[in-house]
């Protein structure tokens, strides 16, 4: 697995724009990496890039959980399960009971069941120095 180098917010827009294209209905996508690596940030380039609209309001779903979206390719969630309190309670989000959805989520390891029907996992981390970001993109389907 190779790990790609992003120096910037606009590298990170470029990748999420690029990740947006690949995706298709269905997809679950895992974001991972320590608090403050960027998922949110990649998700909402992602998010944006579904929409077709850059300036799109796209929240953090730390406090709602899932934050959903209509986009031109079909439903989009955004999860994220970093609060979770406990593992069953990812049922009742309902971020597999649409099969035409895409569902992006972040702490994703909180929920079994979503890393079991994961479809690509990103991986981001904060390189020595704190400078930019490192992420790697394996799908695994």
């Amino acid at each position: 697995m190779s790990q790609t180098f992003l120096p910037d917010d606009a590298a990170t827009a470029e990748l999420g724009a690029s990740l947006a294209r690949e995706l298709v209905a269905g997809d679950i996508v895992l974001l991972e990496g320590d608090l403050g690596a960027g998922k949110t940030a990649l998700a909402r380039a992602i998010i944006r890039g579904l929409a077709g609209d850059a300036a799109l309001e796209v929240p953090s779903p730390t406090f709602a959980l899932v934050q959903p979206y209509d986009t031109p390719v079909g439903p989009v969630l955004h999860a994220d399960l970093y609060r979770l309190g406990d593992p069953r309670e990812v049922d009742e989000l309902g971020l597999l009971d649409n099969p035409k959805a895409i569902v992006l989520v972040e702490w994703a390891a909180r929920a079994p069941e979503i890393v079991a029907a994961a479809t690509v996992v990103v991986e981001l981390a904060i390189p020595p120095g704190g400078e930019g970001r490192l992420v790697s993109v394996t799908r695994l389907t």
